[in-house]
């Protein structure tokens, strides 16, 4: 389920980037704010635990940045 909303939210992510750059920012920086919670909130489990907790929470916020920007750069590589 959670993989489903990731996936669903860099898609939404990356279209929104596309069509209007400067307004994907804000959405995106949300999402990452959101997804760093969870992260932080999974580190703080001790050990080999904390960092097995966070990284779902921190990869997810890495496609997130990433679909953002590949939306933004394949803007500003149309034609016109």
């Amino acid at each position: 389920m959670v993989i489903a909303v990731v996936i669903a939210g860099c898609v939404v992510l990356a279209l929104l980037a596309f069509l209007v750059p400067r307004l994907s920012r804000h959405p995106q920086n949300g999402a990452q704010r959101g997804l760093g919670a969870g992260s932080r909130a999974g580190a703080k489990a001790p050990g080999a635990l904390g960092r097995l907790l966070s990284k779902p929470f921190s990869s997810s916020s890495r496609a997130l940045g990433r679909s953002g920007s590949a939306g933004r750069r394949a803007r500003g590589r149309l034609p016109f």
